[in-house]
């Protein structure tokens, strides 16, 4: 099974739960390969290579998705099925309505199977292990497919 883990980072929060993400791939003996998201739109890789793609975002400004997500997803250019997204965000500004919004929009854009991923700045203590239990439950389910 090939994995794409894409994420987007800014002040390193979601980074941190990308690695996170990978650590687990790599523990249930599977490789992941990472693609950092650039401001400065880097080509990304052709995703149909991928039975799992894992998408992270932080959020911005009020709810928003940082458009060089949006131009990542943009230079995709379809909609796979087999995206789930995760991401970072602060309930300190906008309250738990816009907590990490940019992954619920992204989610229902994809039609993700999951519900995603959403933590509360970094993924410390019982938030590490919200993080793999997600992706064992990510990876359990693309293999029944």
């Amino acid at each position: 099974m090939k994995v794409l883990i894409a994420y987007a980072s800014l002040s390193g929060n979601t980074e941190e739960v990308a690695e996170l993400i990978g650590d687990e791939v790599s523990k249930q003996g599977f490789n992941a390969d990472m693609f950092y998201i650039e401001p400065f739109g880097v080509e990304p890789p052709n995703i149909s290579d991928y039975n799992i793609i894992f998408l992270g975002t932080y959020t911005w400004d009020l709810g928003a998705t940082p458009d060089e997500v949006k131009d990542f997803v943009a230079d995709v250019g379809y909609k796979p099925d087999n995206i789930y997204v995760f991401g970072t965000g602060d309930t300190q500004f906008g309250g738990e309505d816009l907590f990490c919004d940019a992954t619920r929009k992204l989610s229902k854009f994809y039609r993700s199977k999951r519900d995603p991923l959403k933590i509360e700045q970094s993924p410390r203590g019982s938030q590490e292990e919200k993080v793999r239990k997600w992706v064992k439950e990510v990876i359990v389910n693309e293999n029944k497919v």
